[in-house]
């Protein structure tokens, strides 16, 4: 064999090996993947905070987030679940975070922290468990109507970051 043929012959193998990839590859089971058609149960989530709605606007923005992102629908209930969920509210605060010339409150931060399982239907062991955390900054006003409107947007869109939170954590569960 000529030197040429070796040196083609050993190029050949470096490519092949190359495009053979690197090895890695996903370690999550597909039990713990959201799938499209799949069905959820949130039954109503506990809540250890001062809020009253923020319970209800969460287990809305996770049946929402699930669907959209992943295609999975509500159950009629926890039964005819493929999957259901246990989850409880830790907290809910809001904390002054600017304020303007006049030294009052500009800016308010709204922080949710959530305790969240995971179960498949008839599984006692949760697939995930975890806690999740999302704030959002809102403006204040002094008509506290719309002070409560920017609260209540600023509830929704941690909700919606904490469902999404919870989405890629159970699907990156290593």
């Amino acid at each position: 064999m000529t030197k040429m043929t070796l040196c083609r012959l050993l190029l050949l193998l470096a490519l092949m090996c190359t495009l053979a990839g690197c090895g890695y590859r996903l370690t999550s089971s597909s039990a713990s993947s959201l799938v499209v058609g799949k069905t959820l149960w949130v039954p109503f989530i506990g809540n250890e905070s001062i809020s009253p709605s923020a319970q209800t606007v969460l287990r809305r923005a996770l049946y929402d987030e699930c669907h959209v992102l992943r295609g999975i629908v509500a159950a009629d209930s926890e039964a005819s679940a493929d999957l259901y969920m246990k989850g409880k509210l830790l907290s809910y605060t809001t904390k002054a975070i600017s304020y303007n010339a006049a030294d009052r409150v500009s800016e308010v931060s709204l922080t949710l922290e959530v305790e969240l399982e995971l179960y498949k239907s008839g599984g006692l062991t949760p697939i995930w468990k975890g806690t999740l955390q999302a704030s959002k900054v809102y403006p204040t006003n002094f008509n506290l109507a719309l002070q409560r409107n920017a609260e209540e947007s600023a509830l929704d869109a941690a909700s919606r970051i904490i469902a999404s939170k919870f989405i890629a954590a159970t699907e990156q569960n290593y």
